[in-house]
């Protein structure tokens, strides 16, 4: 791939990614194998003024070791010095990228009970940070070709081959060319507020999904849940603009938890925890899934509607159009940033507290006491399909046809 290409790109996910500010620190969350781009991006940061740059490196078999062979104590543990860096990072807020590309089956035969359990110890101890940083810091997740994620996608070409053909995917669906991707994104955003708009003017009381496969179900949202899509701010005394994920195609929303009922079938696979499930459906009963079954990976997906109290609610509604420039590109991606962003997608777990109106004066206990989702999770699963058709009940009573044939219908 073009390195000119690869530097623009780089500079988009610190120009409009994160929009990192005149002197306000990065954190870049990567693998080990992509370190060579990590550079590119470390050096558009420090042109773009940043006070410091700092990389928290993985790698995929470490961490399958450290599963392996650690008790779950050892990896449910906070250590105080997590403690003390987490507190730096609310006192702070460092801008935070982090680009995928490892293997969508690269956790495949790890012990996922232990796991489970592992996350389930850390949540507690973790969350009073994640809540004060929710709504307050600037952050971008981006991919970036790894070697067997590229392997898995074009497995009839060589490795250098299938690399550089993911490269292409990535770039065209980032809306990364020769012209000025900044700008590119400046337009397609502003599509995606006027639909967010269209929306928000309805005043909708419900979705009903209807698809060929099987898919009849009904979500219920609050009177004031917003829809929002493409670039978002920060809740802070500077208002800072930036892009929660690149590429994005979704206009998404928050419902009411307690008002989901019927049943829903998967149009993609799903990637959870390094390990797919595929051919799957969920069945709810007052917001809540009652029932599940998958071709493969039922097992997992019931651990993980069971991680926790909200983790059998749905947190998010996202509806974007078949005709999608991702789903155009006829791959499947086997990554939730780009599978998700294909077509209409679902997601089990926590809701966005910035999808309800008045957030900005709002604690999120009090936003979750008004039956936004919360969970330790938030999955994002892909039920988009050719024939999908949404309509909404608006709270004056009428109906409106807001998607027919997997597209939107304004």
């Amino acid at each position: 791939m073009k390195k000119s290409l690869q530097k623009k790109y780089a500079k988009l996910l610190v120009k409009s990614g994160v929009n990192l500010q005149k002197g306000q620190e990065l954190t870049i969350y990567a693998s080990i194998e992509i370190a060579d781009f990590v550079r590119l991006v470390v050096e558009e940061a420090y042109k773009a003024k940043a006070s410091k740059v700092s990389v928290e490196w993985n790698d995929e078999t470490i961490s399958k070791l450290g599963i392996k062979y650690r008790s779950v104590e050892s990896l449910g543990e906070v250590r105080e010095w997590e403690k003390a860096k987490l507190q730096d990072r609310v006192d702070h807020l460092p801008a935070r990228l982090y680009i995928e590309s490892d293997d969508p089956d690269g956790m495949k035969d790890v012990d996922q009970a232990k796991v489970a359990k592992s996350r389930q110890l850390r949540y507690p101890i973790l969350k009073p940070y994640i809540d004060k940083l929710n709504n307050k810091e600037q952050w971008c997740i981006a991919g970036v070709p790894g070697k067997a994620w590229a392997k898995k996608i074009f497995p009839e070409l060589s490795t250098s081959k299938a690399v550089e053909k993911l490269w292409e995917a990535i770039l065209m669906t980032s809306r990364v060319d020769e012209n000025n991707p900044v700008k590119n994104w400046e337009v397609h955003n502003k599509e995606l507020q006027d639909r967010c708009n269209y929306l928000n003017d309805l005043g909708i009381k419900e979705l009903h999904y209807t698809s060929s496969n099987g898919t009849d179900l009904r979500v219920g949202l609050l009177k004031e849940s917003m829809w929002c899509g493409g670039d978002e701010a920060t809740n802070t005394k500077k208002k800072v603009v930036f892009n929660p994920n690149i590429p994005t195609e979704e206009v998404f929303t928050s419902p009411d938890k307690t008002k989901t009922n019927g049943i829903v079938y998967s149009a993609k696979p799903l990637s959870y925890q390094g390990q797919l499930i595929e051919n799957f459906w969920v069945k709810f009963e007052n917001g809540k899934a009652i029932d599940v079954g998958a071709r493969k990976g039922e097992e997992l997906l019931r651990k993980m509607i069971s991680m926790d109290e909200g983790a059998a609610f749905l947190g998010e509604c996202a509806l974007i159009a078949y005709d999608s420039p991702i789903n155009n590109t006829g791959i499947l991606f086997f990554n939730t940033l780009y599978d998700e962003n294909a077509s209409c997608h679902l997601a089990l777990g926590t809701g966005f507290t910035n999808c309800f109106k008045g957030y900005e004066n709002m604690t999120d206990e009090e936003i979750y006491a008004k039956g936004i989702n919360e969970s330790m999770i938030h999955v994002d699963f892909m039920i988009g399909s050719k024939d999908l058709s949404i309509e909404a009940v608006t709270y004056d009573n009428k109906t409106v046809q807001i998607f027919k044939d997997g597209s939107w219908a304004f």
